[in-house]
């Protein structure tokens, strides 16, 4: 359930533009004028407003944004602007090439469909002339590497068949990997980087009535390396995404983390932000905005709230 709101009716795109215009014009930027048009649109009138813009002033709206913005808000509002699947290959790009950050990569590779992992890999070779797998194995080494682009080169199956005895099997290798804190061992990368998450969940279903504790806890005991967050990370994903991203949420909003809280903020706006907000409150007992709100200021604080849907 997406949390963004659009007004009825919705201004045309050109009285849009000359809005955005008018705000960023003089010294000061009229950022809550910016807020409650960027952040109440969807992407196809997103786009569309990119285009009144460009024929109203000639030049290219987030560039213009990037030149009229900082910090924080700069930088969510930059994220936003682009369309979904094009997002996620930028997402991708800049972990990879300028920030480092493998959990936007395991988020991309299990959150998404199949398809739509496929739909933003293409996105990616479109945008920068080359292969999200290429990328993966030339910015990464070791382990992490193999774990990585196992998760973004397979074409996973989707559908909802499972094989419970090859369940119980993988689950007995994962037991004995664990145990023996062989953690970066081929064969659970390939369990959990290949199987189809009906197929791997089953299997960590298997792992839970076996020996008693979940994949998870027998995971979180085991390492902090990085090889090891990016395996619980990746597991969490197919696990439960929602969950997976309240924890992501809570612990941005206690580290101060803006990148990780502008991150899933922006990305799950349009998709299942609704989801996660409801999981948050049952979990932390606390309403996802009032959080925000404490943790954040000024105009990136009213961005975020809005695509929040407060």
């Amino acid at each position: 359930m997406a949390t963004l709101t659009v007004p009825k009716p919705v201004p045309s795109p050109a009285e849009d533009a000359e809005a955005i215009h008018k705000a960023c014009q003089g010294w000061i930027v009229n950022g809550q004028t910016l807020i409650s048009i960027l952040a109440h649109r969807d992407a196809a009138q997103r786009k569309q407003i990119q285009l009144a813009f460009k024929e109203l002033s000639k030049e290219d709206l987030t560039k213009k944004l990037e030149s009229v913005l900082s910090g924080h808000f700069e930088k969510a509002v930059y994220r936003w602007n682009f369309e979904p699947v094009e997002r996620e290959a930028v997402m991708a790009y800049i972990a990879l090439k300028k920030i480092f950050n493998p959990r936007v990569i395991i988020e991309i590779a299990c959150v998404n469909s199949p398809n739509e992992l496929l739909v933003v890999k293409k996105a990616y070779q479109a945008k920068y002339r080359c292969s999200l797998e290429e990328d993966v194995a030339a910015h990464t080494d070791g382990d992490l590497r193999k774990l990585l682009f196992a998760l973004v080169s397979t074409y996973h199956y989707d559908g909802k068949d499972i094989d419970a005895r090859l369940a119980k099997s993988e689950a007995k290798i994962l037991q004995k990997h664990i145990k023996d804190n062989e953690l970066n061992h081929s064969e659970i990368i390939r369990i959990v980087g290949t199987r189809g998450k009906a197929q791997v969940n089953a299997t960590f279903n298997s792992y839970r009535e076996e020996y008693g504790t979940s994949i998870q806890e027998a995971l979180a005991g085991k390492s902090t390396g990085e090889f090891a967050l990016a395996l619980q990370a990746a597991v969490a994903c197919i696990i439960d995404p929602h969950l997976y991203f309240v924890e992501v949420l809570d612990a941005a909003l206690e580290k101060s983390d803006e990148d990780a809280l502008t991150r899933v903020i922006v990305m799950r706006a349009e998709k299942d932000l609704g989801e996660i907000k409801d999981k948050f409150h049952k979990q932390k007992n606390v309403l996802l905005e009032q959080v925000v709100e404490k943790k954040t200021s000024g105009d990136y604080e009213g961005f975020l709230i809005a695509l929040l849907g407060a």
